[in-house]
């Protein structure tokens, strides 16, 4: 995987995993760092399986919300695309980590929090020395296509 790869999580690929989801349910991401490296295979993806960076200087714990389930995602003719208009950023701080490795796309309505994708951020990323970017593709962030 190279930097700025997102990777879904082959459970999220299944139609029962969304089943429980509500429109109004808050999509965030949240920021990794190395302690657990996410993989795709993982049987039951979700925030507490890893560890986020250190709640301090501009990171609050929990990350940054990108939207709502039902503003985010959207179906048709098979193909089903997940963007957002907000690109999530975090200001450089004296306070901030110093070993971010992934972002993470998760749900955070949803008991358990569970992830839907990953963003592999070359790590470790110093947030103390700059600013820490994400900006989506213009095609969105993500399209899956019915086979």
């Amino acid at each position: 995987m190279a930097r700025g790869d997102s990777t879904w999580f082959q459970k999220a690929l299944t139609l029962d995993y969304f089943a429980g989801w509500a429109l109004t349910d808050d999509i965030k991401v949240a920021i990794l760092d190395n302690t657990v490296a996410p993989t795709a295979g993982m049987a039951t993806p979700a925030l507490g399986d890893f560890t986020e960076v250190g709640n301090a200087g501009t990171y609050v714990a929990g990350g940054i919300s990108i939207g709502t389930w039902g503003d985010i995602w959207s179906e048709a003719a098979g193909t089903g695309t997940m963007d957002s208009a907000t690109n999530p950023s975090w200001a450089k701080h004296a306070s901030n980590d110093t070993d971010a490795y992934w972002a993470l796309v998760y749900n955070d309505t949803q008991a358990g929090k569970p992830a839907i994708a990953f963003v592999d951020l070359g790590g470790p990323v110093d947030m103390t020395a700059g600013q820490l970017s994400i900006t989506w593709d213009a095609s969105g962030i993500t399209t899956l296509t019915q086979a």
